[in-house]
Order: C-alpha cells, then structure tokens, then sequence
C-alpha cells in the first residue's frame, strides 16, 4: 500500500483571486502550504511527494494552480534518459560552446542578484517578483528546506545566467532561472535547460522539472520542445509529445 507522507494537520490554503500572470483577462488562484518548520526531515519528503504531484516551489511554499473553470498550466518533466537535442538545440549548444557552466551549493551573491535585477527588469517587469530586494533575493535562492543548488553559466569570468536548483529523488527541478537580455540571441534559456538534462544524465537521474507548460503564453509554451516530455494528469504522469520538433 502507497503510503502518502502528508500530516492530516498539515494546513493547506487557497489564494484569493488575483489577475493571471500568464494569460490576459484571467483570475488565477493556487493551492499552497509552506514547509519550513517541519522536523525530522519531513519537509524535504513532503516536498519530493508532492513535486512529484505536480507542484512547484516558491522560496518556502509549495503550490498548484487551483482556478475556476481553467486548466492551462501543465506541470511537465522531461525524461532524461531518452532526450537527444533537436537541430535547432544543436545550434544552441554550438552558440554557447564559450560558456563554462558549474552547479554551486546555494549560496546568493550581489553579482547574481544584479543579473537577476537586470533580467526581471527586461522581461517581466510587471510580475510580482519584479521589486524583489535583495534581502527577498537572499531568502529566495539559498536553501531553505531540501537540497538546492544555484547553477552559474559565465563568458570569460562575467556572469551571463544561473538558474536556482532543487534536487529531488529522481531528477533536478529549475525553480528560477534569468540571464543577461543583452545576450537574447544566445538562446540562454534553453541552453539553461540542455546543461540541466545534461547535467541530471550525468547523475543518473531519470527528469527534469522545468515548471508549468501554458499553450498561450509564449513565455512557457516553449517547453514541449524538450522531447520525450511527459505532463501530469488526474491519472499521474503521461506521454506529452506536444509540437512537433525538427530533429
């Protein structure tokens, strides 16, 4: 029999309705509970179970999309294993073959969190992570209740993008991850994405969690890309193939 590490007295909470921040004229609400205080290793568990669940980490949350009468964030993972980059990530490796790449304990820095500035600055301007202090920042990146990781990509000594990491039982999940806008054509986010399914090959580990796929938003359609992709579903997790991708 499954046993499901989750306390009856763990409290979990609803949002209130606020404007999407993924698709016009929407409301969004999420399900959430927050793990820091857990003893004996429980937090670090139930977070494994319940990523495995579908749900994602924000500095000391969990949580999942719960909105009324909408389902259009897909929690995907990638499989590992079976992953062979396409034409068009080839290119992107060969673009990037000059950047060093090293998965570092988490530990926040000014030189990360300038970039990070710099990137929510350009991209996401108007998200709720937008004016994040650096004391915010701080909380955000370093571990707090499983085993994380900051991964730093650099040209020639200058920081051009990280990506904070969250290691599970099976595979990497990409809590975060911001680059230099200056290098746009370098396609630094999808090569954040390639080094992690490189990286988790390497350790033996058979996903990578790149967070919620959302058909309309274009910030996070890209994902199914990324083949083989499996998406969660009522029924646990299922083949995605998504679009079709050159080889």
């Amino acid at each position: 029999m499954t046993r499901f590490p989750i306390d009856p007295s763990q409290p979990f909470y609803l949002t209130f309705p606020l404007p999407c921040s993924y698709l016009d004229g929407r409301m969004e609400q999420r399900v959430f509970t927050v793990l820091t205080g857990l003893t004996g290793g429980k937090s670090a568990s139930l977070f494994d179970f319940l990523s495995h669940a579908g749900f994602r980490r924000s500095l000391d949350t969990v949580y999942q999309p719960s909105c009324p009468g909408c389902d259009a964030c897909v929690s995907v993972r990638i499989l590992t294993h079976g992953f062979r980059p396409s034409r068009t990530f080839r290119r992107v490796l060969r673009a990037n073959r000059d950047i060093t790449a090293e998965l570092l304990p988490a530990r926040a820095t000014k030189e990360q969190y300038d970039l990070f500035s710099r990137y929510l600055r350009s991209r996401h301007c108007d998200g709720e992570m937008a004016n994040m202090s650096w004391e915010e920042y701080l909380f955000f990146a370093e571990d707090i209740f499983t085993e994380t990781f900051i991964a730093e990509f650099r040209n020639k000594g200058e920081l051009v993008a990280a990506c904070i990491v969250d290691q599970l039982s099976d595979g990497l999940s990409a809590v975060y991850s911001f680059f230099d806008p200056d290098e746009e054509k370098r396609g630094l986010g999808n090569f954040i994405l390639l080094w992690l399914v490189e990286k988790a090959q390497k350790m033996g580990l058979a996903h990578v969690y790149p967070g919620y796929w959302i058909a309309d938003c274009r910030k996070m359609s890209y994902k199914t890309r990324f083949q083989p992709l499996e998406r969660f579903t009522r029924t646990g997790w299922r083949p995605f193939p998504g679009e079709e991708v050159a080889s």
